[in-house]
């Protein structure tokens, strides 16, 4: 008892001292573009109760990670793992360093971390960034400078190790020349060719809070870097099949397989399975090459080579697909194209022409974001483009905004082909037992689902 309560009186000592610690001109850190403190009360929370200002992590609802801290050891066990969505914050002038402090209760056993991310100059959000660890204090480095940042406070904890929080202080630095300039991409999402398996799990919660329905539209991907808010579609997703159906849907879940696996960034920013290719997911090397013994983060045998979950209405309604199978993905807030979201209550067809009596090539679930390319007028009504041979009524797009007039109109719909970076096999050989779920409130590694 007495070793628990010093290792408490530690943790807290240091969190607190490293509240005033940006504040300190003898750091030498650049000076503050903005210091602010975020109101806990505010933000959105999934597997977290806010309670008089204070974060708990709440265990019941939480999904299951492994830690963050220490890197990722073969055989990790997963940790119940809340978020709490903190409000955006504009700031004075640019950033592309976010230094953070957490005040509060952190037994051992327990986290309390935070990941930022910045807001693109084409109005697309950068993927979450987890802090590092430094001396006194947590800094995120974004991949470019921005103007207006969002973070989100991860805590982690089992059994009697509970952290709290009771307040988080955040501090933009000012943005480095090298960052001051978007990137030089060359415009397009990247895409690769991957396994998909269908999530189901129709009344189970999300990692980000979401309530699974029956036929529900939304994928999983097997890292937080891209889970999007809940009911929010900043970071979505087109998926192809080899019918030629194409289904564009938010990022709502974690997994399959693994929780660490951001496998479509180049493999120096990947934050797990470095020397794996650009777009090869870590179980599908596991399965195909005997990778890390042919085991996931878990220790566990992996099944499938699967880097994608799919919620049923995708899986079955959207592309139609009658078992598990090679998809193509476009990870749209990858590209340089501003995102907007799909609005109703109903999802949208997307039509080969600008045309209500034209094929239908895909579905746009109501909450995914797409995008949009360009605008036209045909048959009395206003569309968008939202890509070669793809195009929807303007009305289900409502926040567009201002876009710029096509050119010309393309009159059929290519087929969706895989980068030539992707490393992803062929031919959809692999067996079909759907990959784990990793939405289960249990300190235990999550285990593969029915569906």
């Amino acid at each position: 008892m007495r070793l628990r309560s010093a290792a408490l009186f530690t943790v807290a000592a240091a969190l607190t001292a490293a509240a005033v610690t940006p504040a300190a001109a003898a750091t030498g850190a650049p000076a503050a573009v903005a210091t602010w403190d975020v109101d806990l009360g505010a933000g959105e929370a999934s597997g977290v109760e806010v309670t008089d200002g204070s974060a708990r992590l709440d265990q019941a609802s939480a999904f299951v990670a492994p830690l963050d801290q220490g890197g990722l050891a073969e055989g990790g066990q997963g940790v119940p793992t809340g978020l709490l969505t903190l409000p955006a914050q504009m700031l004075p002038a640019r950033t592309d360093r976010v230094d953070s402090t957490v005040v509060g209760d952190v037994p051992a056993g327990s986290t309390a971390s935070v990941d930022v991310r910045g807001l693109r100059a084409n109005g697309n959000w950068t993927e979450w960034i987890p802090s590092s660890p430094g001396a006194g204090t947590a800094t995120t480095t974004l991949p470019e400078a921005t103007s207006q940042v969002q973070a989100r406070l991860v805590l982690t904890g089992g059994g009697t190790a509970v952290p709290s929080v009771r307040t988080v202080s955040l501090t933009a630095r000012p943005a480095s020349t090298l960052t001051e300039s978007t990137p030089d991409t060359d415009g397009a999402a990247l895409n690769y060719r991957v396994f998909a398996t269908r999530e189901g799990l129709a009344g189970g919660t999300t990692a980000n809070g979401h309530v699974i329905a029956d036929r529900d539209h939304f994928v999983a991907l097997p890292s937080r870097r891209a889970l999007s808010p809940n009911g929010k579609s900043d970071y979505s997703v087109k998926v192809c099949a080899g019918n030629g159906k194409c289904a564009f849907a938010p990022v709502w879940d974690v997994g399959p397989w693994n929780t660490k696996d951001d496998y479509w960034n180049p493999s120096a920013q990947r934050q797990s399975w470095n020397d794996l290719p650009q777009g090869t997911p870590q179980a599908q090397a596991a399965y195909k090459d005997n990778y890390n013994g042919g085991k996931d983060q878990y220790d566990r045998k992996v099944a499938n080579p699967a880097g994608i979950d799919l919620g049923d209405g995708v899986f079955w309604d959207d592309l139609g697909l009658k078992d598990n199978s090679y998809v193509t993905v476009s990870y749209l807030w990858t590209g340089d194209v501003r995102l907007s979201k799909i609005v109703g209550n109903d999802p949208v067809d997307v039509l080969a022409a600008p045309d209500t009596a034209a094929a239908v090539v895909g579905v746009a679930a109501e909450g995914a974001a797409v995008p949009v390319e360009c605008t036209l007028t045909a048959g009395g009504s206003s569309w968008l483009q939202i890509g070669f041979g793809q195009f929807v009524l303007a009305a289900a797009v409502p926040q567009a905004g201002q876009v710029q007039t096509c050119a010309a109109t393309p009159t059929t719909a290519a087929t969706p082909q895989a980068t030539a970076t992707s490393a992803a096999p062929t031919a959809a050989t692999a067996p079909s037992t759907t990959a784990p779920s990793t939405t289960k409130p249990t300190a235990k590694a999550p285990t593969p689902s029915a569906g």
